[in-house]
């Protein structure tokens, strides 16, 4: 299997693993609140690796829009933010764990890889 595909799968499975861990410890708004971060997570993988497709691929609009839309994402990041916590009442640390959901699967991909390569 492709080590993308494996850290696109661990980073979904981790994320609902940990939707239902949050749910179960904190609540249902954490828990909606995680499952929104680690949705962005998710997308966020999704463009890094489709920008570092397009950029070795050598198309250059390509590059640029998917750049752009990684460069925008930020401002939709502040946004949703803004209104999960304020308008929800979500608390933001479950958000911001969420977003770390695609740092764990890449983590635990590495360490897969190390293991099976042996």
């Amino acid at each position: 299997m492709n080590t993308l595909i494996r850290i696109r799968r661990l980073t979904i499975i981790i994320g609902l693993m940990g939707t239902v861990a949050v749910l179960l410890s904190r609540g249902p708004r954490d828990a909606a609140g995680f499952l929104a971060g680690a949705a962005f997570s998710l997308i966020t993988l999704r463009s890094w690796i489709r920008l570092s497709e397009a950029v070795g691929a050598g198309t250059a609009p390509s590059a640029r829009a998917h750049g752009f839309f990684l460069a925008l994402r930020y401002v939709l990041l502040a946004v949703g933010l803004y209104v999960i916590v304020n308008v929800l009442g979500i608390t933001p640390v479950a958000i911001i764990v969420g977003l770390l959901v695609s740092f764990a699967a890449v983590i635990l991909g590495l360490v897969y890889e190390s293991v099976v390569s042996k």
